[in-house]
């Protein structure tokens, strides 16, 4: 039973959020998110955006401009340039997304993190809902 009930959680905490938006007309805080995912170029970058706007994983995303990283890799500190895209989505959407981009993304372990919208333009949030399908 607490299996089940910790499997169905996601499901139910999704249909709860859903009602919850109808009946009241508000914005449920974390009903989408914004994913952060580095490149190594411009052109890879561009190319994980527009697959990822084909398969409707996103409403949006921003490519911007190469910008300087350091990190550990291997034991050893690494520096690089590399271009960041910001995707907006569902945030029931998030685990495909996560999966779709590691399976066409160059690098072994691809950046691919997110964060909840907390807050925002009523407009822009029902237009992400009304532009990314649900599950």
């Amino acid at each position: 039973v607490v299996t089940l009930s910790l499997l169905m959680y996601p499901v139910l905490r999704s249909l709860a959020l859903q009602l919850h938006s109808v009946v009241t007309g508000s914005y449920v805080s974390g009903t989408h998110s914004i994913a952060f995912i580095n490149c190594l170029n411009e052109q890879i970058a561009k190319d994980i955006a527009r697959a990822v706007m084909d398969k409707k994983l996103a409403a949006y995303v921003n490519i911007l401009p190469k910008s300087s990283a350091l990190y550990f890799w291997k034991g050893e500190l690494e520096e690089t340039s590399e271009i960041l895209l910001l995707v907006k989505t569902r945030t029931s959407k998030i685990g495909e997304l996560s999966n779709y981009v590691r399976s066409i993304h160059p690098l072994e372990i691809p950046e691919i993190i997110s964060l909840p919208i907390d807050q925002g333009n009523p407009l822009y949030l029902k237009w992400i809902e009304e532009s990314v399908p649900r599950d």
